[in-house]
């Protein structure tokens, strides 16, 4: 069944066309509040369990933060437009990069979706759609389905979003598989996501970093892509950083990728980085032996980057590099000009959408307006609701249905997932759950 046929069978499409370029109302400062007053009670605690008060959010829920993998979609575009497998993977590569790089001083935890919330978005000047829906509360995941409007991919996941608190830093490991189809090639990639993590939960400024080996692999030809996302060590040297490989399926490095995922990413070929690297190591180590090395303790001050950002390798080719973004940024939660955009209403959407997407959710938009004590009636609300609704299905003995998704396994990779069903575009919206 092909549910990507553009506009055709009465669908009705809901584009975003003038996008807002500021929320209606700036952030509050967290300064007065203490986290470390909630979560003292919580270490080596998962965090899903725990109730937040609202000022630690920012005013969108998961469902639109996933969204943002999207912001450069273009580099999907670019990949299907290419005749070889390796340039391909260069830019499936550019893309998983760009897809994190919006984490980057988001220190406000979004919105835990509702059981049942959805999130829709139609971006024409960027040639995609997506929908999303929370399929599961405990644990809590987070379904996804993005094609393009030229029926050129698709790109899909689920996101258990698994945090732990450890005394100074919480750490959010992605459970789930992205997977990525170019259909123009009958090509499939799939990847998991890097872990993040915020550092100074209790005092001092809070900052993000991103660590761990994702590993992107082309199901038909079976090259893959290893990077590491560098922890940042002890001088913040490694800050951001992120490098790795393609290899063919003999494990041959057929290129070398490096950057950062706040920034940029750059191919080069394997020899010139591998001199590169150890030569920059070189350096590394006389310059140690000069001067003795203190702690070893994780830094709790983030580590300013280097001053020249990355170092461009002569010979390397340019695959990505980030929007800046929007002077108003800082006062509007660290927001891209992609997330700005997000939770943005207007007449005509509200009279196609379902009444399950976040956009109508109240709590987010009382926060969005400024309205913080409303935010925080509204999520109390809502989460009550949401456990007398399920009081009332054990009592009845009944099981949650799924709307726009069901279990089943990756076709590529075997592991459990959760599959779009089709159909959401139709706009026949009927029995939908009342959760706000």
């Amino acid at each position: 069944q092909n549910e990507g046929n553009g506009c055709g069978s009465g669908e009705v499409q809901v584009s975003v066309q003038v996008k807002q370029t500021s929320l209606p109302s700036p952030m509050f400062s967290r300064n007065d509040f203490s986290i470390w007053s909630i979560l003292r009670k919580c270490i080596g605690m998962e965090l899903s369990k725990i109730t937040m008060p609202v000022i630690f959010n920012e005013p969108l829920s998961f469902l639109q933060r996933l969204t943002e993998y999207m912001e450069h979609t273009y580099l999907i575009h670019k990949a299907s437009s290419l005749s070889s497998t390796t340039e391909r993977m260069q830019c499936v590569a550019a893309f998983a990069v760009s897809a994190v790089a919006s984490q980057w001083e988001r220190t406000g935890k979004p919105f835990n979706p509702l059981l049942g919330e959805t999130y829709e978005l139609i971006r024409d000047d960027l040639g995609f759609r997506l929908l999303s829906e929370q399929v599961s509360h405990h644990p809590p995941i987070s379904a996804f389905y993005a094609e393009g409007l030229n029926n050129d991919f698709v790109f899909h996941g689920s996101i258990y979003p698994k945090l732990k608190f450890w005394g100074k830093s919480v750490e959010a490991e992605p459970k789930g598989t992205m997977t990525l189809e170019l259909l123009e090639h009958s090509e499939a990639y799939t990847w998991t996501n890097p872990t993040c993590c915020v550092h100074n939960i209790i005092v001092g400024k809070l900052w993000i970093e991103q660590y761990g080996n994702v590993e992107i692999t082309n199901h038909k030809t079976g090259e893959k892509c290893v990077l590491s996302f560098k922890p940042c060590g002890l001088f913040g040297k490694e800050l951001h950083k992120v490098e790795g490989y393609i290899q063919d399926k003999s494990k041959k490095k057929l290129c070398a990728l490096y950057g950062k995922w706040t920034e940029c990413l750059y191919s080069v070929d394997p020899a010139t980085f591998e001199a590169y690297k150890k030569n920059d190591k070189k350096s590394a180590e006389e310059k140690k032996s000069s001067k003795q090395m203190g702690n070893t303790e994780e830094p709790d001050e983030m580590p300013l980057p280097d001053s020249e950002s990355v170092y461009v390798i002569p010979g390397s080719i340019l695959l990505w590099k980030i929007t800046p973004r929007p002077p108003n940024s800082a006062q509007m939660y660290n927001f891209t000009s992609f997330a700005m955009a997000l939770n943005e209403l207007d007449k005509e959407m509200e009279s196609v959408i379902p009444k399950t997407d976040c956009r109508l959710r109240p709590d987010i938009r009382a926060m969005e307006n400024g309205e913080i004590d409303l935010a925080s009636e509204e999520k109390k609300r809502l989460e009550e609701k949401q456990r007398t609704a399920r009081k009332n299905r054990s009592k009845s003995e009944e099981d949650w249905k799924t709307r726009w998704f069901h279990q089943g396994p990756n076709p590529y990779t075997g592991t459990q997932d959760w599959l779009y069903s089709g159909n959401y575009w139709d706009r026949n919206y009927f029995n939908l759950p009342d959760i706000y």
